[in-house]
């Protein structure tokens, strides 16, 4: 038996908290994270980060949005053949720089909205091995638009789909179905996904992707209707291929 929907949206973000991109199509890779998904991250002043040998770490040692919710309100716009970097904030002036050797204007364009003592961002890092996804293994995470239907129902008000940091959108499924996808395959047009675990949220979703603002408990509204902090699922690519918005998603028997 089959359950049967369709891709709704893709989405990537070039730097770890730092920005959102929707894309009209992407090419996956068996074993491989999105590509150009979390490439880079912010390093703070406490990370643990060897620049020496760099390689993944925990998100603990990044500027994460549940430390400063107003990374929330970043929008990117990565221009893969050259390199271009373009982000915006509705604090801030549009910054358009280089990733690969104009880190420190990052920095310096992200500073007054972070941390001013303690996780001060100091540099902007990547691993060369892999993505600095939130996962110990190249994943991309799931997300249901009827279970953020759902959540949103039961607090009484719209949720962005932003809140949740999400790689492909998935419609046409039963609010919170995906929970039960775990150790399952996802076909999604030509690729095999498979589901490895639930994503555990944190306080970064209760701020507001348009503004920065923290503005709603939705770690309590997830406790009250599922009992857990979970919302979404990862899933690493067991089959490669091109997908884009309106391929056929398939939970696979």
């Amino acid at each position: 038996m089959t359950s049967e929907g369709r891709l709704a949206q893709i989405l990537r973000h070039p730097i770890k908290a730092h920005g959102r991109e929707q894309l009209a199509s992407v090419r996956l890779s068996e074993g491989e994270a999105m590509p150009w998904d979390r490439h880079w991250a912010v390093a703070h002043d406490l990370s643990k980060f060897d620049p020496g040998a760099p390689s993944w770490m925990p998100c603990i040692n990044f500027q994460r949005a549940a430390r400063s919710p107003t990374l929330m309100a970043i929008e990117a716009r990565f221009d893969e053949v050259s390199g271009e970097m373009r982000l915006t904030h509705p604090d801030l002036p549009p910054l358009v720089f280089f990733p690969e050797s104009e880190g420190e204007k990052l920095i310096d364009w992200v500073l007054p909205i972070s941390p001013q003592l303690r996780f001060r961002p100091v540099a902007l890092v990547h691993a060369p091995d892999r993505a600095m996804t939130d996962t110990a293994y190249a994943s991309l995470s799931i997300k249901n638009l009827a279970s953020n239907a759902a959540l949103g129902q039961k607090m009484k008000r719209d949720l962005s789909i932003h809140r949740w940091r999400g790689n492909l959108w998935v419609d046409g499924f039963a609010p919170w179905e995906e929970m039960t996808w775990v150790g399952r395959r996802l076909r999604i047009g030509a690729t095999v996904l498979e589901i490895r675990e639930r994503v555990g949220r944190c306080r970064a979703t209760m701020s507001n992707p348009e503004t920065g603002l923290v503005d709603a408990d939705t770690l309590d509204a997830l406790m009250e209707t599922v009992g857990v902090q979970d919302f979404g699922v990862f899933g690493t690519v067991l089959e490669g291929g091109e997908i884009r918005p309106e391929d056929r998603v398939e939970v696979l028997a």
